[in-house]
């Protein structure tokens, strides 16, 4: 026998020898001398047994969880799985591929065609058919290369070297249109070109697939010189151009093979947003902007190595494109009636369809929309007559060089619907493009004074003294007199028009009056962030306003629209009023949801009635007395509004609603020839062009001639000057805030003061009966409580 075997046979033995045990019976340890183990401890097998056991018994539940888990997501399997889902993304993609075609000639020509859009007042009638294409396709050769290059470098840097589309773009989009984040950057010219020939504007996942596919087709078919050309042959520059040719032509007055780099930057610059962009039109943020682009432009050039360093640092003012002509079937008002109709749809669909501005103006002009606006054809034309009665036959630029310089807007909406139901726009589309009811270059002045009162009242703001701010508190009138902030000067001190000064006056008179310190002062006692807050939320951009104290003289830039919008508000008893000129938007492939105009309430109804009832006494007591109150027009209308005359007479304003209509004048200095702002001092053959001259003559010429002479204000207030009890000769119980109304005999009292109107001066009210010689009330200190009798000194401006 061998050792092997020896050894196999000792082991045998010793497990013979090894005494059995039932499970779960402990072996005998310890120092028991008659125990003795021969070969392994049973514990050495027995414990990983146990383990096995117990993992699969109660105390391992979680950790069978977890194991599952695991061997669930192995990184063999989340590889399969990620490569799997590849394949079938490459397979999709690829039968896609397949699938989709590009369009033929006869397709192609059909998609780039334009139609015209129609116009209809709100019963149905026709206003204006727009839509006679401007566009003339040029080889690519008759435009200068590096004119060229503007595109590329402000679209598509590496439009020589991709393939077509960009995946990571393309990819972001698809992401923001599925999440409905809106559309963004991204797409390469080919793209752009493709969306523009063969596709639509709308953003939907299928149409952003067909675009990829056949990008992809034709940057295969097609080199890249004809690619760009077909891009700048087809895309929408504004001004109803089409296409590069009709965009020198338009901008420029030049064939485009005349252009100069920097005029060919503009242009490509202009495709992001072609009406903001505008240079005759735009804002200052605006021209901001798309100067910040043509920098961009050429800088990219630059950067690519298609403009010389030193030939950009000689670019460096932007050039100015020529005035626009504009197109036929907008003459008169019609041209400002379409552009501001077409801006609303543009924002409509923008929304809506998650599209950039310059898509959603590729998606509406010349598209074959039916659109119906929401003017009303008889007030539309007594609008239009208002103006030129009261204004336009009244200015003689022949005689009066200054005459030239005064343009006119205006803009009407009924408060309770939100509908623009007409607007003013200028002297002629033809003849002035930029329209004067929607810019907003130029300062609201005092019309802004009821914004500062209705952000005190909203905010339940105090005085320095810690009196509640009301229609009867009594504010230092003094002209120049300094703001200051806990008791702390602000340095601002503004001059009362005329340098007049009125001592101590209540709110309601300062309203009247339009004085300039007292509300300085209130909106520092507000505070102006709050002030701007509220101005915001009643329709106003305050943007890029800054919240400072001489923002109180209304020195931001307002449109008449905007104005109105406010008022309506006010009118509207507090909820939101944005005016909107659309009634419907037809078309045969989008289906437009027009927003309601009226919101939610941005002002409580007591702070916005109240506001009302203090506008009352600037029409009856006040600097609209003359135009509005003692207007032979009127047939009893209760009317609440504000004047306003800028710094330099540079504007001048009536803003005034009755109880069913809201309506905003502005006449606006601008230079004949460089459109620049210019004061109006003498025009009309008049010292200074106020807002109670001709904005509140042409606002009482067209309001007494549309609105019902019966409606009445519903008043939820005990304020200002609209709930007055009748004037006597005996002083109120109240004699430190009772102010007397200014025309007693035509007062009615009323049971419920919270709602009482003050009647209007009747048509047979003769001057002479004006509560000017009125002696005023006092309280026991001797000081006036309010009204025009206060004091019998010139007024300001406005008067």
């Amino acid at each position: 026998m061998g050792r092997a075997e020896e050894r196999r046979a000792r082991q045998r033995a010793g497990r013979r020898a090894a005494p059995r045990r039932s499970p779960g019976v402990p072996p005998h340890t310890g120092n028991d001398p008659s125990v003795t183990v021969v070969g392994a401890p049973p514990d050495a097998g027995g414990g990983r047994a146990a383990a096995r056991r117990a993992a699969n018994g109660k105390g391992a539940k979680g950790t069978n969880g977890k194991g599952r888990i695991r061997r669930l997501f192995t990184w063999k399997k989340m590889l399969g799985t990620f490569l799997g889902t590849c394949l079938l993304v490459i397979g999709a993609f690829f039968a896609l591929y397949l699938y989709v075609d590009v369009p033929g000639d006869n397709a192609a020509a059909q998609a780039a065609q334009r139609q015209s859009n129609v116009y209809k007042y709100s019963d149905g009638s026709v206003l204006a058919r727009a839509g006679d294409v401007n566009r003339e396709i040029v080889d690519l050769s008759k435009v200068p290369k590096k004119v060229q290059y503007t595109f590329v470098a402000a679209e598509n840097k590496s439009f020589y070297n991709d393939h077509g589309i960009d995946l990571k773009g393309t990819a972001r989009g698809l992401l923001n249109t599925v999440m409905g984040k809106g559309a963004q950057g991204g797409s390469t010219i080919t793209q752009q070109y493709v969306k523009n020939y063969y596709l639509s504007q709308e953003q939907t996942v299928s149409r952003k697939l067909r675009e990829m596919v056949i990008s992809l087709k034709v940057d295969r078919q097609m080199t890249k010189d004809d690619i760009l050309a077909g891009y700048i042959n087809t895309s929408y520059y504004g001004r109803g151009a089409y296409g590069i040719q009709a965009a020198a032509q338009a901008y420029y007055r030049v064939d485009a093979d005349k252009l100069t780099v920097e005029q060919g930057a503009y242009l490509a610059a202009l495709l992001q947003a072609p009406s903001q962009y505008d240079w005759s039109s735009a804002s200052d943020t605006g021209k901001r902007l798309v100067t910040n682009r043509w920098n961009y432009v050429l800088d990219n050039m630059v950067e690519e190595g298609w403009l010389d360093r030193a030939d950009r640092q000689k670019m460096t003012e932007l050039p100015v494109p020529r005035e626009p002509k504009p197109a036929a079937g907008r003459e008169g008002q019609k041209g400002y009636l379409i552009e501001l109709a077409n801006r609303q749809l543009e924002d409509q669909l923008m929304e809506q369809q998650n599209l950039t501005r310059s898509q959603a103006e590729a998606a509406v002009v010349d598209q074959g929309w039916t659109i119906t606006l929401n003017v009303d054809k008889k007030r539309q034309a007594a609008l239009e007559k208002a103006v030129k009665a009261e204004l336009t036959r009244k200015l003689d630029p022949k005689k009066r060089k200054v005459d030239a310089n005064v343009q006119a807007g205006a803009v009407s909406v009924d408060p309770k619907t939100g509908k623009i139901v007409a607007l003013y726009g200028g002297v002629d589309y033809f003849k002035h493009y930029t329209s004067n009811a929607t810019r907003a270059d130029y300062q609201p002045a005092s019309t802004f004074k009821p914004v500062i009162l209705a952000a005190a009242l909203e905010k339940a703001a105090q005085t320095q003294d810690g009196d509640p701010i009301t229609a009867d508190t009594v504010y230092d009138g003094t002209s120049k007199r300094p703001v200051v902030d806990d008791g702390t000067k602000v340095g601002f001190a503004p001059e009362n028009e005329d340098d007049q000064d009125y001592g101590d006056i209540t709110v309601q008179t300062a309203m009247n009056k339009s004085v300039n310190s007292v509300f300085a002062q209130m909106g520092v006692d507000v505070g102006m962030k709050d002030v701007m807050d509220v101005a915001g939320a009643l329709g106003m951009d305050t943007a890029e306003a800054q919240a400072v104290p001489a923002q109180t003289l209304g020195t931001m830039g307002a449109s008449p629209l905007q104005m109105a919008g406010v008022y309506a508000t006010l009118d509207n008893h507090g909820i939101k009023v944005t005016p909107g000129i659309l009634k419907k938007a037809e078309h045969n492939t989008r289906q437009v949801e027009i927003a309601d105009p009226i919101g939610e309430r941005v002002l409580s109804r007591s702070a916005a009635d109240t506001v009302t009832s203090v506008l009352t006494g600037v029409v009856d007591d006040g600097t609209a007395r003359q135009a509005v109150a003692n207007n032979p027009k009127r047939s009893g209308q209760k009317v609440a509004g504000k004047t306003g005359t800028s710094d330099d007479n540079k504007s001048a304003w009536f803003t005034g609603y009755t109880p069913d209509l809201v309506t905003s004048v502005g006449l606006f200095g601008e230079d004949a020839k460089t459109h620049s702002q210019t004061k109006m001092y003498g025009a009309g053959g008049l010292p200074r062009v106020n807002g109670g001259g001709f904005p509140a003559q042409i606002w009482a010429s067209y309001m007494f001639g549309v609105t019902r002479p019966d409606a009445r204000f519903s008043l939820d207030t005990d304020q200002g000057a609209g709930v007055r009890p009748t004037w006597t000769p005996t002083p109120s119980d109240t004699p430190t805030t009772e102010e007397p109304t200014d025309e007693p005999t035509t007062e009615e009292p009323s049971d419920e003061p919270t709602t009482q109107e003050p009647t209007d001066e009747p048509t047979t009210q003769e001057p002479t009966d004006e509560p000017t010689t009125q002696k005023p009330t006092t309280d026991p200190t001797g000081r006036p409580t309010g009204g025009i009798t206060l004091d019998p000194v010139k007024p300001d401006d406005e008067n």
